[in-house]
């Protein structure tokens, strides 16, 4: 899959992001050797994990036996630069995590973490799903989400505009309209 000149694979990353909190569920899936296995499949160089609260961890690797080079982390003041770097994001269902993610314009698997009680969030996941800008999974299902996406079905997502209901705010609590 698309080597350089000089023979070796351009790098890319997928990058995953539980945000602050605690969701073994998709470290541990990711680390698995199948979905490992799948990414390297699809060219996929290297894995970077921002773990958050979790206790498993992940297993380091170099990638020079021919494999997935795979690094983690718990926390950073910043994601932005590692979504930034990022071919894929594979990211908690949290609100910020993924307009940040769909702003910046990199395909998008949303993992709902199911553990969570009254998971409003995963509302949010399918709904962008189903308006085709971001994948929808859970933990069982990631690896078959990766080996069936096709990143050039999702469309872009434009943000609206918030305006007309910043008026209608405005007009309703008696400022004066510009």
């Amino acid at each position: 899959m698309g080597e350089a000149e000089d023979g070796v694979k351009p790098k890319r990353v997928v990058f995953v992001t539980v945000g602050t909190t605690c969701f073994d569920a998709l470290v541990k899936v990711v680390d698995s050797l199948e979905v490992k296995d799948e990414m390297f499949r699809r060219g996929y160089t290297h894995l970077l994990i921002q773990m958050g609260r979790g206790s498993y961890l992940p297993t380091k690797s170099t990638g020079d036996d021919g494999s997935l080079a795979v690094d983690y982390f718990t926390f950073s003041s910043s994601i932005a630069d590692h979504l930034r770097s990022a071919s894929l994001v594979i990211s908690h269902a949290g609100s910020g995590s993924i307009f940040e993610t769909l702003r910046l314009g990199k395909p998008l698997i949303v993992v709902v973490n199911e553990d969570l009680m009254d998971n409003h969030q995963s509302e949010l996941a399918e709904e962008l799903a189903e308006r085709k800008h971001l994948y929808c999974a859970r933990p069982q299902t990631l690896h078959q989400t990766i080996a069936g996406m096709d990143l050039k079905s999702l469309l872009p997502y434009s943000s609206g505009d918030a305006t007309p209901v910043a008026k209608l705010i405005n007009r309703f609590l008696g400022f004066p309209e510009d």
